[in-house]
């Protein structure tokens, strides 16, 4: 649980007066790693001639784990608000989320499965690597996929981070 690291660090400030600077730098990293993220489909659509403002993204899970359905405090849904704050056009493909539910970012559509979008998105961004997806076929259709989770089969489109 991402709060865990955060007692940790407050535990060993309370009991010996000192920072725990390991586990602070850890939780600075995971907190930026969303823009981050942002920032390489930015720079993986920039190369491709395409600007992120109007790009078609498909955003491949929601969830804070694979095989989940809970998506509270997911790093995916910080991901895609940020890729829609930049003027992203974002579909988002999870399986384990209903159509609706409340932790899908607003203005996002929201699919249960990704079949016959692939081919037609500028990106495919796989932000939770579910085993309900079919990993291969995406790989086959897409111009281009950022892979967060390495779950994807290597290929000339698919770039892994």
């Amino acid at each position: 649980l991402p709060i865990d690291p955060s007692y940790l660090s407050w535990r060993v400030r309370q009991a010996l007066g000192q920072s725990f600077r390991f586990v602070e730098l850890a939780t600075d990293v995971n907190e930026h790693m969303p823009d981050y993220v942002v920032r390489r489909v930015m720079y993986g659509l920039n190369q491709r001639g395409k600007a992120i403002n109007g790009a078609k993204i498909l955003a491949y899970g929601l969830t804070y784990k694979a095989n989940t359905k809970d998506a509270r405090e997911s790093p995916a849904i910080h991901v895609i608000e940020g890729l829609v704050k930049m003027g992203a056009v974002v579909t988002s493909v999870d399986p384990h989320v209903e159509p609706g539910d409340r932790n899908v970012p607003v203005g996002v559509e929201h699919v249960k499965s990704g079949a016959g979008l692939v081919a037609d998105a500028d990106c495919v961004l796989m932000l939770t690597n579910h085993e309900l997806f079919d990993f291969a076929a995406i790989a086959a259709e897409t111009k281009y996929a950022l892979d967060t989770r390495r779950c994807l089969p290597a290929g000339p489109n698919v770039e892994l981070l």
